[in-house]
C-alpha cells in the first residue's frame, strides 16, 4: 500500500473535513422536529446499538463532559425514551437502555434524512460511485472510533 506524503495527506483531511461537515449540515436540514437535540438522538442510536450502557461510557463515546450529558439523560428519562435501572454487577452504576418510544424517536429522525440521502445518491452519484460510498462510509466509521 501506498504510503501517503504528510502534505498531501493534510489536504485530503481538509478536503473530508469540509465534505463532511456539508453534508452533516444537510442532513440536519432533513431532520424530523421531535425535539430531541442532536446529542439525545446519538445517545438513543448508542444505546440501541448496545442494548444499555452506564452514563460514563455513554459520555465517553460521545466525547462529551459527564455534566453536558447528565442534562440530555435527564431530558431523555423525563419523555420516556430511555429507562434507567441499577447495574446487576456493581450497586453504584445506573444502566440505560432506549425504550420503544426512544426506538420510535430514533427511526423518526432517520426516516427522512435517509430518504434524501438515498435519492442525492441516487440523482447524483453512477453506481460505481454509490459503491464507492457504501466502502467510504465503513472507513468512515472505523475514523470515528478512533
Amino acid at each position: 500500500m501506498a504510503v501517503v506524503p504528510d502534505a498531501e495527506l493534510a489536504v485530503a483531511a481538509r478536503a473530508l473535513r469540509q465534505s463532511v461537515v456539508r453534508l452533516a449540515r444537510r442532513l440536519r436540514t432533513q431532520r424530523q422536529d421531535h425535539g430531541v437535540s442532536p446529542l439525545g438522538v446519538s445517545v438513543l442510536a448508542r444505546l440501541h446499538r448496545h442494548h444499555s450502557l452506564t452514563p460514563r461510557v455513554i459520555a465517553e463515546g460521545e466525547h462529551v463532559a459527564p455534566q453536558t450529558l447528565t442534562r440530555v439523560l435527564a431530558t431523555l428519562e423525563e419523555r420516556g425514551l430511555v429507562l434507567r435501572s441499577g447495574d446487576p454487577s456493581d450497586g453504584r452504576q445506573s444502566l440505560l437502555e432506549i425504550t420503544p418510544a426512544g426506538l420510535e424517536v430514533l427511526r423518526e429522525d432517520s426516516v427522512r434524512r435517509e430518504a434524501w440521502l438515498a435519492g442525492a445518491m441516487a440523482n447524483a452519484l453512477t453506481p460505481a460511485e454509490q459503491g464507492i460510498v457504501a466502502i467510504a462510509a465503513e472507513l468512515l466509521d472505523r475514523l470515528a472510533d478512533e
